[in-house]
């Protein structure tokens, strides 16, 4: 019988899998496809509320008193991070459409996800829980101002703010204050344990379902546009590259520990790809297609790699000291 252990060991070939069933649902009967598209927040919602109610939240304190981390996670995502998209894309050049999916995706930190990738690759996931707040006001408040900095006022103008700040409650207060509850509720009692320990399973296989629909709903779009979709892809694979051996050396420079420095590359190097995505589909018809593939592409890409990272930033970029 299949122990939690034992699933949390060899959780990254269950993510494996999951790519190829997605991948195979969304190529093989497309309407199946378009239909699970529906199922995505709802899933990511329960994804998150698993990996928060893990959390032990009288303990955040002290994450919102690292000062050295939140300055380094700023600096990281806010400066270093555009200044790499840019030179990606003067080193790629695409037209207006591509590049406008580009920015949205690569100038915004992940909120969601990357708590749970953050554990996975043995980050500090509190750290990363105590920081979302904080990147979810500054990315929206600096997203128009890159775009109008990187691409010109019209483009800044057609931005709204709506679908962001959805998908913010959506995905992370609601499942936050649950997990709050949940705990606040299961402290001291027989039940309350038993309740625990069953949330303790939720984080894997969610992800996996996540990982299938995610694919499954997305791949057509991809596919339809692959003749342009192939020469972004570059941009995003160098992205994963780069960003990892950058925070490396931001994190010295900050002094972090080895939890800490682990937690900063899983932020400087997740985007918010599922969070935008609302973004991309707002904007002008002419934009809002070819847009919405490229931020799909690189949910793809980064899916991919970061299965490669729970490995490589514990074992090889951020080695325990």
């Amino acid at each position: 019988m299949l122990s939690r252990e034992t699933m949390e060991k060899q959780q990254t070939w269950f993510y494996v899998v999951a790519l190829f069933v997605g991948a195979a649902i969304g190529l093989s009967n497309p309407a199946w496809g378009n239909i699970l598209g529906y199922t995505l927040s709802p899933i990511l919602a329960i994804l998150l509320y698993s990996m928060f109610v893990q959390i032990p939240f009288l303990q955040l304190k002290e994450s919102w008193s690292n000062l050295r981390f939140m300055g380094a996670l700023l600096v990281a995502n806010f400066i270093v991070v555009p200044v790499v998209v840019w030179l990606l894309t003067q080193v790629f050049p695409q037209s207006p459409g591509v590049l406008i999916g580009v920015y949205l995706v690569l100038l915004t930190p992940c909120i969601d996800y990357v708590i749970v990738f953050t554990q996975l690759g043995r980050g500090n996931e509190k750290l990363m829980l105590a920081a979302t707040p904080l990147l979810f006001v500054i990315q929206m408040i600096l997203l128009p101002f890159y775009l109008w900095l990187l691409m010109g006022a019209e483009v800044a103008q057609v931005m709204q703010v709506g679908p962001f700040v959805e998908a913010f409650l959506f995905l992370i207060v609601i499942p936050l204050l649950l997990a709050v509850v949940t705990q606040v509720f299961s402290t001291g009692t027989a039940n309350g344990e038993r309740v625990m320990n069953a949330t303790a399973w939720l984080p894997v296989p969610m992800m996996a379902l996540a990982l299938i629909v995610v694919v499954a709903s997305q791949i057509g779009k991809v596919s339809n546009d692959m003749a342009i979709i192939v020469n972004v892809i570059p941009i995003y694979v160098a992205f994963m590259i780069i960003m990892p051996w950058i925070s490396r050396i931001i994190a010295k420079q900050f002094r972090l520990n080895t939890g800490a420095g682990r937690a900063l590359i899983f932020s400087s190097a997740t985007r918010n790809s599922l969070v935008v995505l609302p973004l991309a589909l707002a904007l002008p018809p002419e934009w809002a297609t070819i847009a919405a593939a490229v931020i799909v592409t690189q949910t793809m890409v980064e899916l991919a790699g970061e299965l490669i990272y729970i490995r490589l930033v514990p074992a090889v970029i951020l080695r325990e000291r």
